[in-house]
């Protein structure tokens, strides 16, 4: 057995389709039928930070998230994941900054370290993907985002991927030029037309399909905003008022052990206060994607979907990648030791 390990830049990352958003959205649908096969292990998410919860939208925070998933896939390893809010100003890089280590799955030795920052945004965006496959009307004409940083980016790509009918993007975000520059960006990239609205309301008054993607830390949305038949994508923590919830036809998840974990998200802080009971929650998405829960049955029904975000989809996702690259000889070579010291 070798004793090196690949690094994969951000660079390696690209060669290897790392931004191509129908391979992020195929994988995790692959991944959440393993969700629902209960084919992996998932410890609970491990939280640096310095302070109380609040504090994570001003100083920032580390997430630890081991993970092992079945199936084709295969694979063991953990995300090691920063987000630092004053990045993108003080310092020109971005908000959030990672690693994946891949472990072998039969002697544990770490075989691979990879950019964990385009991945996890990738398989981010890909999730509500899946989310909108299934929840989503298929007529969907109109979408609708708040926030205008590189989570929506991954949204929007992987929404226009499932979604074939849009005829209308909106995207506001509280800087105008930010979301001016997202409108730019993202016509280049995807081809179609971006309208920088002024407010959240505008955002999701009138849109089929409507996404928070922020770092707010008061709620935004509010029921009498919502359309009737749309589907909600929260990607964020506390990003709509409780009653959004409560009036939601159905309420689906990406795990709710998980939700209640983390704490941060609306519905989990509802569940704290004893305000939300997890037995109204219709499904996690692993269990639409199977077909052992329904997915939307009409055209008038108002969906939530929250995502919390797994170690099992970044895991999964980076060894797609690590071994594309090791197809291609892509990547760098690392030695971990000539011979170890210690047997």
């Amino acid at each position: 057995m070798e004793n090196t390990l690949l690094f994969l830049s951000q660079q390696d990352i690209l060669r290897c389709g790392g931004e191509d958003i129908a391979l992020a959205v195929e994988t995790m649908e692959k991944v959440f039928a393993l969700h629902f096969q209960q084919d992996y292990v998932l410890p609970n998410k491990s939280v640096l930070r310095w302070g109380d919860i609040d504090s994570e939208s001003t100083i920032g925070r580390i997430n630890s998230m081991p993970a092992s998933i079945g199936g084709d896939f295969n694979s063991v390893g953990i995300k090691w994941i920063a987000s630092s809010p004053k990045n993108p100003q003080a310092y020109g890089l971005p908000r959030a900054n990672g690693l994946t280590i891949l472990n072998d799955p039969d002697s544990l030795v770490p075989i691979a370290v990879l950019d964990g920052t385009l991945l996890s945004a990738m398989r981010t965006g890909a999730n509500s993907g899946v989310a909108a496959r299934y929840l989503a009307k298929k007529d969907s004409e109109v979408i609708g985002l708040i926030g205008a940083g590189v989570q929506n980016r991954t949204q929007l790509l992987a929404l226009l991927h499932v979604m074939k009918n849009i005829k209308q993007i909106k995207i506001a975000d509280l800087d105008l030029e930010r979301a001016r520059k997202f409108a730019e960006e993202m016509k280049e990239k995807t081809g179609y037309p971006i309208e920088v609205v002024d407010s959240a309301e505008e955002a999701v008054r009138d849109s089929d399909i409507f996404v928070t993607a922020t770092v707010t830390k008061k709620p935004i949305v509010k029921k009498e905003w919502i359309k009737k038949g749309s589907l909600y994508l929260h990607v964020g923590s506390h990003e709509c008022e409780f009653d959004v919830i409560e009036t939601a036809d159905k309420v689906v998840v990406d795990d709710w052990e998980e939700l209640k974990h983390r704490g941060v998200e609306t519905i989990s802080i509802m569940y704290a206060q004893g305000l939300y009971d997890g037995s109204k929650i219709h499904a996690n998405l692993g269990e639409v994607v199977s077909g052992a829960k329904t997915g939307r049955e009409s055209s008038d029904e108002f969906i939530y979907f929250n995502s919390v975000g797994l170690g099992i989809q970044d895991v999964a996702l980076s060894s797609v990648i690590y071994k594309r690259a090791l197809e291609n000889n892509y990547g760098t070579k690392l030695n971990l030791y000539d011979k170890p010291i210690y047997v």
